[in-house]
């Protein structure tokens, strides 16, 4: 079924995916969609305290204490 044909409600959003790294490119193609979000750069964060992933959509990503994804907009 095409994402064209989602209800509003069904959509999910970004800490709602699992906390796993395929979880979030899965995610992250879907959102884009269908084509592939790739890693562009992965570190420990000192700022954060955490490891953060830049991806090809101009976005980074890390997870929470509750391994919740989400987006850090202040790098």
């Amino acid at each position: 079924m095409s994402s064209a044909f989602v209800k509003e409600n069904d959509a999910q959003h970004l800490n709602e995916v699992g906390p796993t790294y395929g979880a979030l490119l899965l995610y992250l193609r879907r959102e884009n969609g269908g084509v592939p979000v790739l890693e562009t750069k992965t570190y420990y964060s000192e700022k954060y305290k955490r490891d953060v992933f830049e991806m090809s959509d101009g976005l980074t990503y890390a997870k929470n204490d509750n391994d919740k994804w989400y987006i850090i907009l202040d790098i």
